[in-house]
């Protein structure tokens, strides 16, 4: 009798145990989901050397007055660095004209950010204090307008839901800055199809709801690259908004990465 049910134990853990260590082995945590999720995300957005685009930045008050600023954009990535460097340069109005920011992602250190003011004709580095600011009186702070490199933040999955934009089921992860910011958490919506971003709630260094960028119009280019033509940031603060409008993207059309430098700002014209 006691060997038959010693018999039974044995046979009994030879099937359960293979599921239960196969549930340790490969049960995900938060964070080990919401990296990579994020890291699927990023990767989707790979492989292009350069991009050029147009677009338009429009200012909401609180009056309900409205400014708008034109500005072309272009970035080229180095694969060999694995950086991202960028230039936004507005084009009108004349107030404005030539007025220019040059972003460096840099993937293992903080990222360089440089302001060129033409009616005084300086380049104003950003400070790492100063990126919380913001940029050209915009409700998109200067970090908004550096490229958010996976590593540069600490991802954890909340749940999945339906997008807050489009009839379509989100990822909804935590990224937590792991360099210093002016934001707490960023709650990023991605839909689970395309992993395109959909919505980004923002929560200053007290936990409290700041700012929501909501995404739209996304368009496909070259048959890969999903980009977004509109962007609205809303200040729940100030109760301004900010949307940045963006026009007929470029692939790949040889921009030169000489053009990326503190001295280039110099020469603009």
């Amino acid at each position: 009798m006691i060997h038959n049910r010693l018999s039974r134990i044995f046979t009994l853990s030879l099937i359960v145990l293979p599921y239960m260590t196969s549930s340790i082995l490969f049960a995900e945590t938060a964070e080990g989901k919401g990296l990579r999720i994020a890291e699927a995300a990023s990767n989707v957005e790979r492989g292009y050397d350069d991009i050029s685009v147009s677009g338009e930045m429009i200012l909401h008050s609180k009056g309900g007055k409205i400014g708008k600023r034109r500005f072309d954009f272009r970035t080229v990535f180095n694969e060999i660095d694995d950086n991202t460097k960028s230039l936004l340069i507005f084009r009108w109005p004349g107030d404005i004209r030539n007025t220019a920011l040059l972003t460096h992602a840099n993937p293992s250190r903080e990222d360089d950010q440089w302001l060129y003011l033409p009616a005084v004709d300086k380049v104003r580095r950003i400070s790492s204090s100063g990126r919380s600011g913001s940029f050209v009186g915009s409700e998109f702070a200067y970090e908004d307008m550096v490229d958010q490199g996976v590593e540069k933040f600490t991802h954890l999955w909340v749940k999945d839901e339906k997008c807050p934009t489009i009839s379509s089921q989100c990822h909804v992860l935590d990224r937590i800055p792991t360099e210093r910011s002016g934001y707490s958490i960023q709650r990023v919506w991605l839909d689970t199809s395309k992993l395109r971003l959909q919505q980004i709630k923002y929560y200053d260094r007290r936990k409290a709801h700041l700012k929501t960028l909501k995404v739209s119009g996304y368009r496909l280019y070259k048959d890969r690259y999903w980009r977004a033509s509109v962007m609205e940031m809303k200040n729940h603060l100030t109760k301004k908004s900010t949307t940045l409008t963006w026009n007929d993207f470029k692939f790949d059309t040889g921009v030169n990465p000489n053009g990326f430098s503190v001295n280039a700002l110099k020469r603009l014209r």
